[in-house]
C-alpha cells in the first residue's frame, strides 16, 4: 500500500530520493525556478504551496499525493 493511500506524507528522504531518481535535486529544482538553491528545502518541513507544486511537478505527481496532511479538508461533525 502506498503512503498516500494510507494518508501519510512522504518522508523527506523519499522526496529527495525521488528527485535523484529523476536526475535532479532540491537545489537544482530551486535554481531552475529562479530561487536560491536552499529555498525548496523549507518545503520539506513547512507548508508552502508554490514550493510543494514545484517539487511535485518535478516528480510527476500532485502536492496532495506527497503531503496529504497539508491538503486534507477538515471534517465537520
Amino acid at each position: 500500500m502506498q503512503l498516500e493511500e494510507k494518508g501519510l506524507d512522504w518522508h523527506p528522504a523519499d522526496i529527495i530520493a525521488g528527485l535523484r531518481k529523476k536526475g535532479t535535486s532540491l537545489a537544482a529544482v530551486s535554481r531552475k525556478a529562479g530561487l536560491a538553491s536552499s529555498t525548496l528545502a523549507n518545503t520539506l518541513t513547512r507548508h508552502w504551496p508554490k514550493g510543494e507544486r514545484l517539487i511535485a511537478e518535478e516528480l510527476g505527481v500532485t502536492p496532495e499525493q506527497i503531503w496529504p496532511s497539508r491538503y486534507r479538508k477538515p471534517e465537520h461533525g
